[in-house]
């Protein structure tokens, strides 16, 4: 088991990891451009920018961790 396995207790501690993964996205060049827009009971990702369909939280994640995971990997 990893020890840095996510826990995700509700939609805003979901949506605070695709925040993350792609901040980090970003920093690793894999993405060129990342949107979020916040609203009071959810939150828009629009990968790689506002002209595509905005994402769930969810598929964002799901997005996102793919594309950093392998680049995580030795």
């Amino acid at each position: 088991m990893s020890s840095h396995s996510p826990t995700f207790h509700d939609e805003q501690s979901l949506a605070d990891a695709a925040e993350d993964l792609g901040n980090q996205a970003l920093q690793q060049g894999l993405i060129h451009s990342f949107v979020v827009r916040h609203f009071a009971d959810t939150r828009q990702f629009y990968i790689p920018d506002e002209h595509q369909e905005p994402l769930t939280p969810e598929q964002a994640y799901l997005q996102l961790k793919a594309l950093v995971k392998p680049s995580n990997q030795p």
